[in-house]
């Protein structure tokens, strides 16, 4: 186990280390071995300033706790640091943040300083490649109150080894280090397929939302996650986007703003299809289920669904 200073340990540097191991990892498997390595930063500070960007820029209201997907953002820094590191069987680059569940067994209040554990918890075979699960847990006083599992996928195709090699196509429009756009790939969160509900579920839209060129940077800036994907044109298309695209994580915060949930709460997300920015979506929402979809262009487009989600009580005991 590692232990960390309170201080955030910010991700450009992990960033950087991502891109330069990436090409070393060419072939990955999911009977790979996994570091065993957990991450802790004890007292992690809230700086209220930044709060209140974040809140801002995905909807937040005013109230006594922080919002719902904040120890995410709190936690990321150290699960980037995990993922980058030359012991991960991963490599960051196209790496896909395909889904996230998210347990909140009541709610952090605005001043707490929660220990933050981050470690990779499992890989596992999919359809399209390698799946790994990172953990993210945030304790108070020892007690275990919000937790959270993030499903990133690495796309491959099998060698006549068994082993798997990245395909290259894929990395053209993938992240620049392991972001958060399902870049059309949708998968299952713990075993679950949040998605296969929730596309029945509701059909009628409850708001609209214009989404800005700049969101990207306004996130990013809120967040610390600056990735060139989400920034601006000219750096998307870089990695084979035409246009920035927003954050996943501020579309998944951005629902839950809009939906509201209770204190205690278990949310399950899948990330289906990139946002482009600037651009138009919808939110729909209706007996726990919800979903941000969009129109494309022409009178024969068809409706395109970025993400789904399912919320719930939580039923997995604290510990």
């Amino acid at each position: 186990m590692s232990d960390r200073p309170p201080h955030s340990p910010g991700l450009l540097p992990s960033m950087v280390r991502g891109a330069l191991a990436s090409p070393f990892k060419r072939a990955v498997s999911a009977e790979a071995p996994l570091p065993a390595d957990r991450l802790v930063r004890p007292g992690a500070r809230v700086e209220p300033g930044r709060l209140r960007s974040y809140a801002r820029v995905c909807g937040f209201g005013q109230a006594g706790s922080l919002p719902l997907t904040y120890p995410h953002v709190l936690g990321f820094p150290l699960a980037m640091r995990l993922m980058t590191a030359r012991n991960f069987p991963l490599p960051v680059l196209g790496l896909v943040h395909t889904g996230i569940e998210i347990i909140q067994w009541r709610a952090l209040p605005l001043d707490s300083r929660p220990e933050l554990t981050v470690y990779a918890q499992e890989l596992r075979p999919h359809r399209r490649g390698t799946e790994v699960v990172m953990v993210t847990e945030a304790r108070l006083a020892g007690e275990l109150v919000w937790e959270s599992r993030s499903t990133y996928l690495a796309r491959h195709s099998a060698t006549p080894d068994g082993t798997v090699a990245r395909t290259d196509g894929h990395d053209r429009t993938a992240t620049a280090a392991a972001t958060d756009t399902a870049a059309g790939t949708a998968t299952t969160v713990n075993g679950t397929d949040a998605a296969a509900d929730t596309d029945t579920a509701i059909t009628a839209t409850t708001a609209t939302w214009e989404l800005p060129a700049g969101l990207g940077r306004r996130y990013g800036a809120a967040s610390g996650d600056r990735n060139p994907i989400h920034l601006s044109p000219l750096t998307a298309k870089l990695f084979g986007f035409p246009r920035a695209i927003a954050h996943g994580m501020w579309t998944a915060a951005r629902c839950l703003a809009e939906a509201g949930t209770p204190d205690a709460v278990h949310v399950r997300i899948e990330f289906r299809a990139p946002v482009l920015l600037p651009g138009t979506v919808t939110f729909a929402a209706g007996d726990g289920h919800f979903a941000v979809r969009s129109r494309g262009r022409g009178p024969d487009a068809g409706e395109r669904v970025h993400l789904t989600g399912v919320v719930t009580a939580p039923s997995v005991p604290r510990s």
